[in-house]
């Protein structure tokens, strides 16, 4: 069995992705581990779906957050996730944070080790980043993508973008889907949000899920739904809902308006294998990611592939290659502009629509935009390396 290290910088308790890339390494029989980071009290090393997961404990890690101790704690994982993948034959990097360790293992210790470069992001232009930031992530992105025999993108616009940048070989696109599941398998808790937050059967359920972070558009979903709920002149039993499940730094500010509106809940985020039994029960998903820099204007989140897996029609922002897919399929609607305003004209024009009309666009997209058909690109490109 050829042997395969997948580096990863957290905790590896929801990357979905990494998780379904390592399932599927180990069922066409490639030795695979995780290498994550160690935090709180969780297990250094475990099984997890038969992925042997090892977690680097940093000695550093409850230093200051100081931006020079943090890079003191970053070269100490470096130097510990180097021992523990040095005599693998192929080493995986999720992001640029992790390219180092392929890069150090190739030129210190075997020339001949193969790396695959996973980027989930663009990753010198993500939101946050200041442009020391961006001048740093550039240098050392341009200088070590070409140790990687094989680079992995998240959207076309970001392969694209590689490509022209750092003139490559035009990266494999491997979205982030889910398996395929179907949904008619799967009703026992089709009606779980209306049962917990009791919402009437006219009442349409739009859902958020995922993280609650700056630059995914929260504050404006939040207004629009707290505006939908001043302003609604309909019975009050057939105004829409919006269910936020997730978490995240913003959790406070979805609190906060959960207790004054009647149509926004939270729900705490569910394990990653849970998360379509829950999604299946909305009626609309919406995916408003605010284009704030190049990496949220290139996206394709696996959200908006998770909500089409449940069969749930999607409301979008206006971002490049999330509004190119959703107007080519016809899976929902896409705001004309990434605002408040942009995003109540997308509700009432969904609302509108005879929600059937997209359920035929749906269950084709899903068919063809599963984690079955991504694999198949990612197995081939690692025997082809």
């Amino acid at each position: 069995m050829i042997s395969v290290a997948s580096i990863v910088l957290n905790n590896f308790l929801n990357d979905s992705r990494v998780l379904k890339e390592a399932i599927s390494l180990r069922n066409n029989d490639f030795n695979v581990c995780v290498i994550a980071l160690h935090e709180n009290d969780l297990a250094q090393e475990e099984i997890v779906e038969d992925i042997l997961v090892r977690r680097v404990k940093l000695s550093s890690r409850d230093w200051s957050k100081n931006k020079f101790v943090q890079i003191f704690k970053y070269f100490e994982f470096l130097y510990k996730a180097y021992q523990l993948v040095k005599r693998k034959e192929i080493i995986h990097c999720n992001d640029l944070k992790a390219l180092p360790v392929g890069f150090l293992v190739k030129k210190l210790f075997n020339s001949q080790v193969k790396i695959v470069y996973d980027a989930h992001e663009y990753e010198t232009q993500m939101y946050g980043l200041s442009k020391l930031d961006k001048f740093f992530a550039f240098i050392i992105e341009k200088n070590l993508i070409s140790s990687a025999d094989v680079v992995f993108t998240v959207s076309d616009s970001i392969a694209n973008e590689y490509k022209k940048l750092y003139d490559i070989v035009k990266p494999i696109l491997i979205y982030n889907t889910p398996v395929y599941k179907d949904v008619a398998e799967l009703s026992e808790n089709d009606n779980v949000f209306r049962q917990k937050f009791n919402i009437a059967e006219n009442q349409k359920i739009f859902i958020y899920q995922g993280g609650f972070s700056k630059s995914r558009g929260i504050e404006s979903i939040l207004v629009a739904f707290d505006q939908l709920h001043s302003n609604y002149k309909g019975e009050k039993d057939s105004l829409p809902v919006i269910v936020f499940m997730g978490y995240g730094l913003l959790l406070p500010l979805v609190l906060q308006f959960s207790n004054r509106c009647s149509n926004i809940f939270y729900h705490p985020a569910v394990k990653i294998n849970d998360v379509f039994d829950y999604t299946k029960c909305a009626d609309f998903g919406i995916l408003y990611t605010e284009n704030s820099c190049l990496n949220n204007y290139y996206c394709m989140p696996n959200k908006i592939f998770e909500y089409l897996m449940a069969e749930v029609p999607v409301i979008a922002s206006n971002t490049k290659d999330v509004k190119s897919f959703v107007d080519q399929k016809n899976v929902g609607e896409v705001a004309e502009s990434n605002d408040v305003y942009g995003l109540l004209n997308a509700i009432k024009k969904i609302l509108s629509k005879d929600a059937s009309q997209f359920h035929e666009n749906i269950l084709s997209v899903k068919k063809e935009y599963n984690w079955e058909s991504q694999e198949k690109k990612m197995i081939e490109a690692y025997h082809n390396v």
